[in-house]
């Protein structure tokens, strides 16, 4: 008998990949092109005014499903952050709710948000956001930029550790993002789902496509479309998963400097000591 049962399930678990990849059957992975982002390379630094953008189209079109719970609203004013001030941070905490408690009673009570809070999660648990979505579980934003990559092989990844190349993430939320597309001739895309040709998962997603041209009303005069909200909204996306990039790229020159000018003293002190000594 549990011959049997474990004969059906990888029958399943077959079944299930061939409809999930099929392009992925022979080995191939969707090619995620680079893109240009301002806080990439060993000096590269986060555009303000993109991470307000991206902040907002996160706000307005991916927070009713995806949630930022391990950013704190007292981050959007903090240095090599989006820029905003404090009392900006506090106003966009107060149009948020937050369970607290307990209360002298015992019992749990909402109030508005504070800096100190962290950004609620949209649904209060998995169960109910999978109910909410058709069975899929909409992956929270915090960490995704990082934990979400098309990853390179040999020998580009060598290359990377020296090119200091740590966009993959932006680069593939970018390319999702901008990877809908009709369904194709011949390809039969399953029901509730929607054709990506830049989707890992193997072409089909559940997410339905989240954005459009002049969705999102932009007020610095920068273009409303498809390309410009996927490109703002991956970049905030980047700092939410890695706030503190900028002071680690810094911290990072500087003892590249201390080690150059200890190991140039250590060669001069031991010219210095063993010049005249015979060996």
């Amino acid at each position: 008998m549990s011959t049997m049962i474990k004969s059906v399930r990888a029958l399943a678990a077959a079944a299930s990949l061939a409809v999930a990849a099929p392009a992925f059957a022979a080995g191939e992975t969707p090619h995620i092109e680079r893109q240009q982002w301002s806080f990439s390379g060993p000096f590269g630094q986060y555009d303000r005014a993109q991470l307000q953008r991206g902040f907002k189209v996160y706000k307005e079109v991916c927070a009713s499903c995806h949630g930022v719970r391990l950013v704190a609203f007292r981050n959007l004013a903090e240095e090599g952050g989006p820029g905003f001030t404090e009392e900006e941070a506090k106003a966009i905490a107060a149009d948020y709710t937050v369970v607290d408690g307990p209360n002298e009673d015992g019992d749990m009570f909402e109030r508005p948000a504070v800096l100190a809070d962290r950004f609620p999660s949209p649904f209060p648990n998995e169960q109910a956001a999978r109910a909410s979505n058709g069975g899929a579980y909409p992956p929270d934003f915090s960490l995704l930029a990082k934990a979400r990559a098309a990853h390179r092989g040999f020998p580009w990844f060598v290359f990377d550790a020296f090119t200091q190349y740590q966009e993959q993430g932006a680069d593939y939320i970018y390319a999702l993002l901008t990877g809908y597309e009709e369904d194709p001739e011949g390809i039969e895309v399953p029901s509730g789902q929607y054709y990506n040709h830049s989707f890992l998962g193997g072409q089909f997603i559940g997410m339905a496509p989240p954005l459009s041209d002049e969705l999102v009303e932009y007020t610095d005069g920068t273009p409303m479309t498809l390309d410009q909200y996927s490109r703002d909204v991956a970049a905030f996306m980047m700092w939410a998963a890695e706030p503190h990039l900028e002071a680690r790229k810094k911290m990072g020159f500087r003892v590249m400097v201390f080690l150059i000018i200890f190991a140039s003293l250590l060669y001069f002190t031991k010219q210095k000591l063993w010049r005249n000594v015979a060996h």
